[in-house]
């Protein structure tokens, strides 16, 4: 009797394939783009899909949820807006931030939440303006231009000694690299597999199979090389 070969278990969203739903009980957003006003730091949390603690804040319109910088800690007030000032942990337009300003946590357009800039340990910097145009120098040394109404949040993203940790035993890198998301460990050669269970499976030995599917093929066939243009050499 055939079986659902991994290809197709995997695409149908199993829990062995998919990621803990609680890790992403927590988005990173920001308040409306009209809020001006104070935040107060209600806690600060240790969320399992960010590499950061993740700061909750309450305001008057109600709680949302940042990344925690450096020196911010549990019942500080945060500004939020055109006058906030420029401390850690507040929220403003670049156009509002002198040039130099350490800053995470970006916008890519106006409301939309923050999108760059996110990972503990790292920071952007603001190099220079022209305009309504921000030029901010990434983490990877790049610049990037943004306009000058997003927002983004002053200050180094929180937890950069996280792999500072030294790994005592090869074995602990095993399993760090073990456990990466939407992989199944230990990892099966195909043309080990029996011939029900993938499309490599069987063939005797090293008889392998041809590895260019038929065009029509189900999701689950769709292995190896894709409608290629030329194999091998040459």
């Amino acid at each position: 009797m055939g079986k659902t070969i991994i290809q197709q278990a995997r695409g149908r969203g199993g829990p062995r394939y998919r990621t803990n739903k609680k890790a992403f009980r927590y988005t990173i957003k920001y308040p409306q783009i009209d809020f001006e006003g104070q935040g107060l730091v209600k806690d600060l949390m240790n969320v399992a899909c960010y590499s950061c603690p993740i700061a909750k804040v309450k305001t008057e319109k109600g709680i949302f949820y940042n990344v925690a910088t450096n020196g911010l800690c549990v019942g500080q007030n945060i500004e939020v807006g055109k006058n906030a000032q420029i401390k850690t942990g507040n929220i403003l337009p670049l156009a509002q931030m002198p040039i130099g300003t350490l800053i995470c946590n970006i916008e890519s357009f106006q409301g939309s939440n923050g999108k760059f800039v996110r990972t503990g340990g790292i920071c952007a910097r603001i190099v220079k303006k022209e305009e309504n145009k921000i030029y901010v120098e990434m983490p990877s040394k790049k610049e990037k231009i943004f306009p000058g109404n997003i927002r983004a949040t002053v200050g180094i993203i929180a937890a950069g000694g996280r792999k500072e940790k030294p790994i005592l035993k090869a074995g602990k890198m095993v399993h760090i690299k073990n456990a990466r998301g939407g992989k199944v460990y230990p990892r099966t050669s195909a043309v080990k597999f029996n011939a029900v269970d993938h499309p490599f499976g069987s063939g005797r030995g090293k008889r392998i199979k041809s590895k260019i599917p038929k065009r029509n093929v189900p999701p689950g066939a769709k292995v190896g090389l894709l409608r290629p243009r030329r194999t091998g050499r040459g």
